[in-house]
């Protein structure tokens, strides 16, 4: 089986909020605590496979989000432009990992059944659930469909050999993991199913949650799947960057041959 080469891709971050935006249950909760907003880049070969899209500029100005780089300016580095993404796994919909799709036109997204089905249907007439979803991009999710170039998983489901994807659930209803054969092993690319290493060590759910039970499950989850806890990467840590070491660009981490330091658990 083909090893691949996994890389974080560091597009912006949100370093005005607190503990409470992280986790339901913490005694210190008016305690700064950084985000990071990451894409992720897999590598074998010549195949490529985007993990999640980021958002634009015109997002960023929406919510009152900058963004550091242009998702698809991102790709530089590797020598790719965005029209060179021809897959692209879709953890779940919400702006932050897919507000960037129609920046990757050629890309055939990979994404779970339940989560399209969310996003469209009675959930969405809470405004606290629909918070994280815009419009548009769910609207560019169904154009996409409708050319074709959509791939639905339901559970568990095979990308390319040495790359498969995981329902999770909990933070978003359709939200997927993404588990990834390296030279050090199984790594999972936990996206938004453990945003920090501190929900999933410590047990404690983000705030963002459509199914508690589930988000914890999913806790056991990456751990099940993943060849260790070095190999278990959240969606939002900017620890990521203190434990792998930049390639590339400094805004670039390299993931597949491990931390340079045990991940503290």
């Amino acid at each position: 089986m083909s090893e691949w080469e996994v890389f974080s891709i560091k597009y912006a971050d949100r370093n005005a909020r607190t503990r409470a935006d992280s986790f339901i249950f913490d005694d210190n909760h008016d305690a700064p605590h950084e985000m990071d907003y990451f894409m992720w880049l897999l590598r074998s070969g010549d195949e490529v496979i985007l993990v999640d899209s980021g958002y634009d500029d015109a997002e960023a100005k929406s919510r009152d989000r900058p963004i550091r780089r242009d998702p698809g300016a991102a790709l530089a580095p590797f020598g790719l432009k965005p029209e060179d993404i021809t897959q692209m796994i879709v953890t779940h919909l919400h702006y932050d990992h897919a507000g960037g799709l129609h920046l990757f036109p050629n890309a055939q997204l990979h994404m779970q059944a339940a989560e399209l089905a969310y996003a469209t249907g009675p959930c969405m007439c809470h405004d606290t659930l629909k918070m994280p979803f815009t419009a548009g991009h769910i609207c560019e999710a169904i154009t996409r469909l409708y050319s074709g170039k959509v791939t639905f998983h339901d559970g568990d489901g095979q990308i390319a050999e040495g790359v498969t994807v995981h329902k999770i659930g909990g933070h978003s209803r359709g939200l997927q993991c993404v588990r990834v054969i390296t030279r050090a092993g199984w790594l999972v690319l936990a996206s938004d199913a453990s945003h920090f290493y501190e929900n999933l060590w410590a047990a404690k759910p983000f705030p963002i949650v459509v199914d508690l039970e589930d988000m914890l499950t999913g806790f056991n989850t990456l751990q099940r799947l993943a060849s260790s806890p070095n190999l278990i990467i959240p969606g939002h840590d900017p620890l990521v960057r203190d434990y792998f070491p930049s390639e590339l660009d400094d805004f670039i981490h390299r993931l597949d041959a491990g931390p340079s330091k045990d991940v503290a658990t």
